[in-house]
């Protein structure tokens, strides 16, 4: 970073943002393996909390991968790059007052936490979609685990790249066999209005 760079400091600042929106900013981050129904579950949400009328904005991988992180791999050197540019994007919108929701597979726990230490305490809310492999195989939405399979693709994660799990998520969101993504959605929100973070 340049030595010649000053922080601007804004007559509005987030509490103001905040306090005319009417709502918590933070980040809602979910992480899972691929196939695991984040960013299913992740729209389901937005469309509730913003029929509720919440200033909200969804960042999901492959959408942000078209411009963004457009120049961006998939190795792991590439990831961290790949999360540390959400983060910082993430925390833009939490500062405007915004309840931002992204759905990454964001494989490292280093790199989550990096996110949350941009963030104020109680800001970010780690959401695991913790779907099994198995499941998330054979759900293969984009044919991508039959593609690392056969070797075609390199660096898959849960194939031949690690996800760490998360170890105390503010949500773990677990995987209930035959439950509909618009109930994983609606027990998602009942949670986090319980935890008081919606």
């Amino acid at each position: 970073m340049s030595s010649n760079l000053t922080w601007h400091k804004h007559t509005i600042d987030k509490s103001a943002r905040a306090s005319l929106l009417n709502q918590k900013p933070c980040v809602l981050w979910f992480t899972g393996l691929s196939g695991s129904g984040k960013s299913t579950i992740a729209n389901l949400l937005e469309r509730k909390l913003f029929d509720k009328s919440h200033k909200t904005y969804l960042l999901d991988g492959d959408n942000v991968r078209h411009g963004l992180c457009g120049d961006l791999g998939f190795d792991d050197k590439a990831r961290v790059e790949n999360i540390r540019r959400i983060s910082e994007v993430a925390k833009l919108f939490v500062d405007s007052g915004t309840i931002v929701l992204t759905a990454f597979i964001s494989p490292f726990r280093a790199d989550r936490e990096f996110c949350r230490s941009l963030l104020e305490n109680g800001e970010f809310i780690e959401i695991y979609v913790d779907t099994p492999i198995e499941i998330c195989e054979n759900r293969d939405p984009k044919g991508l685990y039959k593609k690392a399979r056969q070797g075609e693709i390199k660096h898959f994660t849960g194939i031949d790249s690690t996800y760490e799990v998360p170890e105390k998520p503010e949500v773990h969101l677990q995987y209930i066999e035959n439950e509909m993504p618009e109930q994983t959605a609606e027990r998602l929100y009942e949670q986090l209005k319980q935890l008081g973070f919606i």
